[in-house]
Order: C-alpha cells, then sequence, then structure tokens
C-alpha cells in the first residue's frame, strides 16, 4: 500500500469511527479503532479514543491498555500527553502519569495554556510545589483566566505563602466579581476581623445575584458567596446573621446535590455483610520492600489533617496528603468504574474475585515514591474508613488510625463547610445525622469483626493532652518520639485541606464545643444523633 493510499485508507477508518460513535455501535468502533491502531501504533489520539469507549462501557481495566501501550511512542503534541495524563491519573497510573509530565517539562518554549495543563496535572496528584512552580510560570506568561488565578491563589495558599494568596484571590475578586469561587477560598484564608472583612462586597454581590436562581452554575455561584458571608459573621461574633447566611447556603446546595439515604444504607449493609477473613499476618504482606504506608481515616473535619501533620513532623515520615490511590486500585481490581458510593457497592459484590496480594502491589507500586526517601508515609483520605477490611487484607503491614472527635463537633464542622458538589450529606441537618449513623455504625462493625485493626485516636485527648497522646500513636506506627512531633506548626510541607491556616498554628483547642454558638439552632442535629428515646 502507498503512503497516499494507506493515508487515505486511515482517514477513512476515522470516519467511520465517528459514524458508529453517533449511531453507538460499540462493538464495531472498537474493532474499527484497533484495525486504526494497527496500522497506525504511533496515533495517540486513536488510544485515546479507545480507552474512552471501553471507560463508557464500563471496562476499566481493558481501558488501560491502550493507554499503557501509547507510553512507548508518544508524539510531540503536548495538548495530547496532557489528555493522557488525565486519563492515566483516573485509572490510578500515577507513575506512568508522572513520567508524562516529567516528559513534557523538555519541552522547550510551551505555550502559556499548556504550563498551566501542567500545574493542573501536577495538582491532581498532590505535587503541590511542582504545580505552583508551574502556575507561576503560566500567569507570568500572561494566562488571565478566573479558574487560573483560583488555581494559583490555591497553590500559594497549600505552599504556606498566604499573603500572596489573599492579594492573588483579591485581585481575582476585583476582575471578576461574579467569580464565586474566590471567595470562600479567599475568607477562609484568615480570620475576618471589623478592621478587616469583606462585607461589604460580598453584600453587593449577593444583591446582584437572583435569589432563587433557576441557572444551576448561578445557584452554586450565590451558595459561594452565602458561605463567604457566613464565614465572615461567624468570625465577627454575629451568630444569628451567620446562620441565616449559613441555612441559605446550605438549601441551595442540597437542592443542586440530593442526599440518597437509601444508597448510603444499602453501601453500609454490603460493608457489614462482607466476608472478613482473620486478620492477616504482617509476615504475608506483600512482598515489597519499601517504604510503608500510614493509613489516617474518620470521619472529614475531625482532627485528620492536625494528626497527618504531626506524623510528617517525624523525621522518618513523609505526607502524601489525601490521596485516593487505594480506592482507584480497589476498583480497578474489581473492574468497576469509581462512581462514588454506588461504585463501591458494585466492588462490594466482586469482592470474591479481587486479587488482595496483587491490590496491596498495585498500591504500593503507585504510591511509594510520595515518602520522598523516607521509611513511611502517611495516606490521609477519611472516605478510607470504608475501606478498612479492605485495606487490612491488601497490607496487613500498614497501620491504621482512626480520629474520633465529639459527633457535635463532627457534624456541625461538616455542616458549616463548602465541600462543593461533593458530600451532600453536608448540606442538611437530617442527612448530616443519617450519614453520620451509618458512620459509627461501620465503625462499631470493623472494631468487633477486626479487633486491633485500627487505633482510635481522639481529638479531644489530642489537644488537650498531646504529650500524653502523641507518643501512644507513634508507639503504634513502630516510631520513636520526636520533639518536632509536638510543634507541627513548624512543619513547612504543602498542606491541602480547608484547615490550611489552622494547622499551620500550634496545637489549639479552639475547636472544642465550637457548635454551642449555634446550640438553639442545632437542636434537631442534637436530637437526632442522640436516636430514638
Amino acid at each position: 500500500m502507498t503512503t497516499t493510499g494507506h493515508s487515505v485508507s486511515l482517514d477513512t477508518l476515522r470516519e467511520r469511527v465517528r459514524t458508529y460513535l453517533e449511531q453507538e455501535q460499540w462493538p464495531a468502533a472498537q474493532a474499527t479503532l484497533e484495525t486504526i491502531l494497527g496500522h497506525a501504533p504511533n496515533d495517540l489520539a486513536c488510544s485515546l479514543q479507545l480507552a474512552d469507549l471501553l471507560y463508557q462501557q464500563g471496562h476499566l481495566q481493558a481501558s488501560t491498555l491502550p493507554l499503557l501501550r501509547a507510553l512507548n511512542r508518544l508524539p510531540k503534541d503536548a495538548p495530547l500527553i496532557v489528555a493522557l495524563i488525565q486519563r492515566l491519573v483516573g485509572r490510578g497510573e500515577i507513575v506512568a502519569a508522572r513520567a508524562c509530565l516529567d516528559l513534557l517539562t523538555q519541552a522547550p518554549d510551551p505555550p502559556a495554556h499548556v504550563v498551566l495543563a501542567q500545574a493542573k496535572m501536577r495538582f491532581m496528584i498532590g505535587e503541590f510545589r511542582e504545580a505552583l512552580q508551574l502556575a507561576e510560570k503560566a500567569v507570568s506568561a500572561g494566562v488571565e483566566t478566573p479558574e487560573a488565578a483560583r488555581l494559583y491563589g490555591m497553590l500559594l495558599q497549600f505552599n504556606g505563602r498566604m499573603a500572596e494568596a489573599c492579594d492573588i484571590l483579591e485581585q481575582a475578586l476585583e476582575r471578576w466579581p461574579d467569580f464565586g469561587d474566590a471567595a470562600p477560598a479567599l475568607v477562609d484564608m484568615r480570620k475576618q476581623t471589623p478592621e478587616a472583612n469583606h462585607l461589604p462586597r460580598l453584600r453587593e454581590q449577593l444583591e446582584r445575584l437572583p435569589e432563587q436562581p433557576a441557572d444551576p452554575d448561578q445557584a452554586f455561584a450565590r451558595a459561594e458567596f452565602e458561605y463567604a458571608l457566613f464565614k465572615t459573621l461567624d468570625d465577627l461574633g454575629r451568630y444569628d446573621e451567620a446562620w441565616l447566611a449559613l441555612s441559605r447556603c446550605n438549601t441551595l446546595m442540597s437542592h443542586l446535590n440530593p442526599y440518597r439515604p437509601s444508597v448510603q444504607e444499602a453501601l453500609t449493609d454490603a460493608l457489614v455483610d462482607l466476608p472478613v477473613e482473620p486478620d492477616t499476618a504482617a509476615a504475608q504482606a506483600p512482598a515489597f520492600e519499601g517504604p510503608i504506608p500510614i493509613f489516617i481515616v474518620g470521619m472529614p473535619r475531625s482532627g485528620t489533617t492536625l494528626l497527618d501533620r504531626i506524623l510528617s513532623s517525624h523525621s522518618r515520615v513523609a505526607s502524601a496528603g489525601e490521596i485516593g490511590d487505594f480506592w482507584r486500585q480497589l476498583h480497578w481490581m474489581a473492574d468497576v468504574i469509581p462512581d462514588q458510593a454506588d461504585g463501591l457497592l458494585r466492588v462490594t459484590g466482586r469482592v470474591r474475585q479481587i486479587d488482595f496480594h496483587q491490590l496491596g502491589l498495585r498500591y504500593l507500586r503507585q504510591t511509594q515514591w510520595r515518602a520522598e526517601g523516607r521509611p513511611y508515609y502517611v495516606d490521609k483520605l477519611p472516605g478510607n474508613i470504608q475501606l478498612i477490611a479492605f485495606i487490612r487484607r491488601a497490607l496487613p503491614h500498614a497501620p491504621i488510625l482512626h480520629m474520633v472527635r465529639d459527633p457535635m463537633d463532627t457534624c456541625f464542622s461538616n455542616f458549616k463547610a463548602m465541600f462543593g458538589n461533593i458530600s451532600p450529606h453536608t448540606y442538611e441537618l437530617g442527612a448530616m445525622a443519617h450519614y453520620y449513623g451509618q458512620y459509627a455504625r461501620l465503625v462499631s462493625h470493623w472494631h468487633k469483626a477486626l479487633p486491633g485493626a485500627m487505633l482510635d485516636v481522639h481529638y479531644d485527648q489530642l489537644v488537650l493532652d498531646s504529650a500524653a497522646t502523641i507518643p501512644r500513636v507513634l508507639a503504634h506506627c513502630g516510631l520513636e518520639v520526636e520533639e518536632a512531633c509536638l510543634r507541627p506548626e513548624s512543619n513547612a510541607a504543602p498542606v491541602a485541606t480547608r484547615s490550611t491556616p489552622q494547622v499551620r498554628e500550634s496545637i489549639h483547642t479552639r475547636g472544642l464545643g465550637a457548635w454551642r454558638h449555634y446550640e438553639s439552632q442545632l437542636e434537631p442535629l442534637r436530637e437526632a444523633l442522640a436516636g430514638p428515646r
């Protein structure tokens, strides 16, 4: 076949693929894409198409293969490589994604928008120092969008450059007054005071937005400004006004993200009904030498970030941050597309098909670089509380720390947070109480079914008696006591959490009983948590 004839043939095949996809003829589209790759294995766009098609049909493992095959013959096309990286991350192939990102750094004078895309990818995998350098480069090169400013400000915050972060977000709100994402980030950066706050600007912006927006984007933006108003009024001690703003915010958010109690109950039932294997001895852990993960789990806003900062202040421990690697690898091994509670529910139905030894190996291969040469690294993802049985079988040598906080403090801290379009249970008091009840039920089950699988670390003990509690936690992880762990505010490592300003302070007790400022408004929550009398 001549070169010209070959090119025409491939173009014809690509046109057929488009037709098949439009007509939802998936097998024909897949077969044609595979034919194209047989003739043109370097066609990265085609590899991405095939991976997407398999993913859409629910074949997570199969959808990974075209992406991995493409790694050996990458074109000099930065946007396509960025698209490949996005898909690799989604399938848990973090090591391969990092290799592609490293390759992109060798590109001479890449366009600013490509540099910004690289910053987003570094951010996605938790490399916040590298992401900040790229974001600075992109902004300096002329990228001027609200999203770029938000990313830049967020990365400055995560890296401890708070004053600069405030400046960037202030400028973003000045330039794009309707850009709601900047408002919560700005007011969360520091405590608002009578001398320095954004009340006039927030009220002015809210007056411009419809009170009951029909458009979801407008509704979300208004909720963000209402949250910023709440946080400001709360800081100022104007609690009655603050509660009204929080109620308006959460009403909007609960309409955008309705909570599904039946799904949560079904998931808890399925996790409780899992066949629990006898706790495997550490000697039978995956034969993989290298750094050991320490898992921190619990409810969000329960003090998990503080515990992470304490542990990663130790000379032998690095923080990997809130990574979803175990979640991704579990879904990959079960060949289930990740889809929040629904996806995990499908995983429980395939538990007997999972090779837990391989699950542990996959997790370790994709995460041990995060230890940065230290013998331990912290995987702090509160939601992993649902995965305790899976973690124990896959990584029996990994310590698990469970952060425990007063239910009212925990639930109120979640209710008053702005998690965006995730965690729908946090936007309504009844839903919050229901979700907490499912969490408490699951914790009770893990303790009974897997005694000793995780160590409870009580938040009040941690902040009130750090000197006694921290050594106990370190001993559980096989670590000796170091003075630096008592001073986590000196930890200069990046931290990506809503609690960034607080965890850069010394250990304090301000979070204890904070809900009592709204005691009357939270009475329905207290009664719901107490249960039937």
